[in-house]
């Protein structure tokens, strides 16, 4: 009985130590997530305010114009909210992402979107102050964080006075 449990210990270490050996190299996959000196710019202001809502009439959605103002191209790498009650989309290149929530709950994915130089792209931002209940009422502040190879997250900012 001793020598199976022993068997079975040591042949799990080594199925360890073989996945260990064989996982990639993290160097190699980050190559996306270098370093830029690229610069993403917000079109309009970062910060914007939806006034008041109305809880009953729910959703409402803004879309925030982003623009690589640089030579070299930057890649988005991850895209994500500061609650739950948010989700937001890119579209860069044609490419539209899925939506994106709220790290904490599941991994955040990586989207690895280029922006190339001088081009546009659109970060659509969707708001449900229904997601909170009737313990959601009021001034509200939330933020959309686009990690990118530049160094610097943008952060896309709204408000809203929610009402029931």
């Amino acid at each position: 009985m001793n020598k199976t449990i022993i068997g079975i210990v040591i042949g799990v270490l080594i199925l360890g130590g073989l996945i260990w050996i064989a996982r990639p190299d993290e160097q190699s996959n980050n190559a996306v997530s270098a370093s830029s000196s690229g610069s993403i710019t917000v079109e309009e202001a970062n910060n914007y305010d939806f006034g008041s809502i109305s809880m009953a009439a729910g959703k409402v959605k803004h879309q925030f114009k982003i623009k690589n103002t640089s030579t070299e191209m930057v890649t988005i790498s991850k895209m994500y909210t500061s609650c739950m009650c948010t989700t937001a989309t890119l579209m860069a290149g044609g490419k539209l992402s899925r939506p994106m929530g709220m790290p904490g709950h599941s991994a955040i994915p990586s989207i690895n979107q280029i922006i190339n130089p001088n081009e546009e792209a659109t970060v659509e931002v969707i708001f449900d102050p229904a997601a909170h209940g009737p313990a959601g009422v009021g001034k509200i502040q939330r933020t959309v964080t686009l990690e990118n190879n530049t160094g610097k997250p943008i952060e896309l900012q709204f408000a809203a006075v929610v009402n029931p």
